[in-house]
């Protein structure tokens, strides 16, 4: 409700031309990244045997049990392995026309053929509204466009459904940070990390953000 409030803010200040009125950061005003937000899936092997911990809480879903593993990882390399599990699972709408559409706009959107992607997201929430991936991804698309506003709206409904999505997180931070909102973005990426301790860009964002707020050089 917070965040929902935070957008009308955004909104009413800024009126209908957000993404035209975002005022240049620096370098944070750079040309938005689909990496920013480590939203789309690295390839994996399809024999990979998914990463559950059999000790896990009793009546742990796999999913719950790989956060679980996740937050206790050792490495850089064992946490990347149950990250790229769990975000296997978040693309598993259940359906399988959600599913291929799914996959056709990430192919759309690794090829920056946003409106493609666009109206392929936009058929998938509206089929299954409480897909969070379907809401992930189609904030990631309006943050490549620069609108912030529809991204900020897309990821507080991705993380009403899954709290833990640390994509949905770090690109809430981003965008905190691209509007001048430091302190805010410091603590996003805080949370971030405490689910996903291997983000190493957010670990090194949090770095030179502690760093500007003690008046250190960076």
């Amino acid at each position: 409700m917070r965040l929902f409030l935070f957008v009308i803010l955004i909104l009413g200040a800024m009126g209908s031309s957000f993404a035209e009125t975002t005022p240049d950061l620096g370098p944070e005003a750079d040309v938005p990244s689909v990496d920013d937000l480590d939203t789309l899936i690295p390839e994996v092997d399809a024999d990979q045997p998914a990463v559950v911990d059999p000790d896990g809480p009793p009546g742990a879903s796999e999913l719950d049990a790989l956060f679980v593993r996740l937050k206790d990882a050792e490495g850089t390399s064992e946490a990347d392995r149950i990250a790229r599990e769990i975000q296997l699972l978040w693309l598993d709408s259940g359906s399988d026309t959600v599913d291929l559409m799914m996959a056709r706009a990430g192919q759309a959107l690794k090829a920056e053929d946003h409106a493609l992607a666009l109206d392929m997201l936009d058929i998938i929430v509206t089929l299954s509204p409480d897909f969070a991936e379907g809401w992930n991804r189609r904030a990631t698309v309006f943050y490549m466009q620069r609108d912030f506003a529809r991204s900020l709206v897309d990821i507080e409904r991705t993380l009403a459904l899954e709290p833990r999505h640390w994509g949905a997180m770090s690109g809430l931070a981003i965008i905190q940070r691209r509007l001048g909102q430091e302190d805010r973005a410091l603590d996003t990426f805080k949370k971030a990390v405490e689910i996903h301790p291997g983000l190493t860009n957010a670990l090194d964002t949090i770095e030179a953000l502690e760093k500007e707020a003690a008046g250190e050089p960076i």
